[in-house]
């Protein structure tokens, strides 16, 4: 049983991570896999049409999946598609979430019109948006964070409109027939129908029909061209800058200059055409034309659209999040039934969940050619795998499952972070100019970072303290004599990066904007960690704190922590602003006030706790 239980679970999780790696099946006759991998523009990125499909639909209404009035799961890459190449297919879908009531009322909706009674189609909230612009204009002027929650929501759902029309607008004229034609038939008497343009401007005789055609096509590329989003026109030289890309509408606008319509605008009309026409075959052969003509000048773009692309399906980041909680519970009944075959199980399933984690954050390097962290989701994916790093070390050497059960704590909690924050868009964003060096992203943010991480697990260690301690029996004294020692000594590892992570970052500020230390919010937030870690250990080694107390204090470092990792960029001000958001605001309340209430407990006397916790004053575990 200790044997083979541990193996079976082990081949089950890697089955599944294993079928995480296959394509996804097609659903239709059209080759939306080829269609997803096209690249394209968007906030300054390369990146395929299956991505932006993805960070779209999360941005919209909080998930990927998408389901028609019959029932049909849509692939966020077929949802895309019918909205840049056949809205009116897409418009009554219910892709916006909408839950304030005050919203509600102005979109005139209700609950029971929605999907899961928040979800809404463009179609039903189409007549309500002149309304929903006033409100945006109120909302634009108050700062955000004096915004209510009505205009908070405001703002969220006209932005998200907003996005809708621009992707809509992007490759093809919605509101066209037959854009195909429109733009063949340009093609085709662009002399003459520009000739009849001038001789009407001048005042001389003309082709009335030509020259109303060349006005009323000129205006549909103006509006592409204003309300497109998407960069979807390759530079002809094979210029991979991102800001040689250009939008359709652009393009088209420059027919009348350079004579010929740009034959990627084209194709993508060709494209809106089969696909409207319900010509799959037709479709498809566009799809393998276009990309056999992109791949002499773009083949790293494409090579890295591709891998996105699979990356985007797989999801290990979610297959992690899976395998964590897994590893929690065998970890948690380890310690009741059964501790060698399920601390075991729980060690080799955290293993697994650590090598997915370990292949996403590589992967998502290699697509930016960055280091780890670059941005709050990125940072949120690694504190979680250097925390789990730390985990794996300690149950190596400790063998109690407490450093399994941390993990699966930690690993799950920082995905489900991650998770919220990809809900604001792209997570491989461009980076910020004073960011733009991977000298100092490999130093100064990844050292500041595992100094969080580690702050982070001590923390959690000390939760687990508690909570055994004040609620179960489990906590016996040789068990709270490990965990102190963990404790300890992962503070002592916090202490360490966190002082020279804050110390690499005053070197870069210095050369960033001149001075070394500027008591910016964010750079207060280092300190606070610094010195919150060097208390808890001059506490110890003064004698002035015994377990409890190590617990608590390594419980406040949470507090700590999660301010300086996020509290500081919700405060609107400093240069490490990223905007307030409430939500954002209310989560990190929440989980104070959680840390503060496990603190509270941690300082009932022993006597009232279920587990039998040594009250002895004892010596700092370095020396025990």
């Amino acid at each position: 049983m200790s044997r083979i239980l541990p193996i079976l679970l082990l081949v089950l999780g890697a089955v599944y991570l294993g079928s995480t790696l296959r394509a996804p099946r097609q659903p239709t006759e059209f080759d939306l896999g080829s269609f997803g991998r096209l690249p394209v523009v968007k906030n300054g990125r390369i990146k395929p049409l299956d991505t932006v499909a993805r960070t779209t639909l999360l941005q919209l209404q909080g998930r990927q999946r998408v389901a028609t009035d019959e029932g049909r799961a849509l692939q966020p890459v077929e949802w895309l598609a019918r909205l840049v190449l056949d809205p009116a297919t897409v418009d009554p879908l219910k892709t916006f979430e909408i839950t304030h009531p005050e919203l509600l009322a102005l979109m005139h909706v209700t609950a029971e019109d929605g999907d899961g009674g928040k979800r809404y189609s463009f179609r039903q909230l189409e007549p309500r948006v002149p309304d929903l612009e006033r409100q945006f204009q109120l909302a634009a002027n108050v700062e955000a964070k004096q915004r209510t929650p009505f205009q908070h929501a405001a703002v969220q759902l006209y932005g998200n409109i907003t996005l809708y029309q621009q992707i809509k607008y992007s490759l093809a004229d919605p509101e066209a027939a037959d854009w195909l034609g429109a733009l063949t038939g340009l093609q085709q008497n662009l002399h003459t129908d520009v000739a009849a343009v001038r001789a009407q401007v001048n005042n001389q005789p003309h082709d009335e029909a030509a020259a109303r055609r060349v006005i009323d096509l000129t205006r549909r590329f103006q509006i592409m061209d204003n309300f497109g989003i998407l960069l979807a026109i390759p530079p002809p030289d094979g210029d991979v800058a991102k800001f040689s890309w250009k939008k359709v509408g652009g393009s088209l606008l420059e027919t009348f200059d350079t004579g010929a319509i740009n034959p990627a605008a084209l194709t993508w009309a060709g494209l809106a055409h089969a696909w409207r026409a319900q010509q799959p075959a037709q479709f498809n052969e566009i799809l393998r034309l276009y990309r056999q003509a992109l791949e002499p000048r773009y083949a790293t773009e494409l090579r890295k659209s591709d891998i996105e692309t699979r990356f985007n399906a797989a999801a290990p980041f979610y297959s992690a999040t899976v395998l964590y909680v897994a590893v929690f519970l065998l970890a948690i009944v380890s310690w009741l039934r059964w501790p060698r075959a399920l601390g075991r199980s729980a060690f080799y399933l955290m293993l697994l969940a650590f090598l997915a984690s370990t292949a996403g954050i590589a992967i998502r390097m290699w697509l930016e050619g960055r280091p780890p962290v670059t941005n709050l989701y990125s940072s949120a994916v690694f504190i979680g795998w250097a925390s789990v790093l730390l985990c794996i070390a300690l149950e190596w050497f400790y063998r109690t499952a407490i450093g399994t059960a941390a993990a699966g704590l930690i690993g799950f909690a920082t995905h489900i972070i991650a998770h919220y924050l990809s809900l604001g868009g792209d997570t491989l964003e461009m980076m910020r100019a004073v960011l733009d060096s991977n000298f100092w992203l490999a130093t100064h943010v990844i050292v500041i970072t595992v100094g969080y991480a580690a702050t982070f697990v001590a923390g959690a260690l000390a939760v687990l303290y508690v909570v055994l301690g004040f609620f179960t029996r489990l906590l016996t004294p040789q068990l709270a004599k490990n965990l102190t020692g963990m404790v300890y000594g992962i503070v002592c590892f916090a202490t360490l990066f966190s002082m020279v992570g804050t110390i690499l970052g005053g070197i870069w500020a210095d050369q960033s904007w001149g001075r070394f230390w500027g008591w910016d919010p964010k750079e207060n937030g280092a300190l606070m960690i610094v010195l919150w870690n060097a208390v808890i250990l001059h506490a110890r080694w003064g004698g002035l704190v015994k377990q409890r107390g190590l617990m608590n204090l390594a419980i406040g470092g949470n507090i700590i922590t999660g301010w300086s990792w996020f509290g500081t960029n919700l405060l609107g001000v400093g240069l490490h602003s990223y905007g307030f958001t409430e939500k954002g605001a209310i989560i990190l309340g929440l989980f104070m006030l959680s840390q503060l209430a496990l603190i509270a407990l941690g300082l009932f006397p022993p006597e009232n706790w279920r587990s039998p916790v040594a009250t002895t004053r004892s010596r700092p575990a370095s020396s025990s």
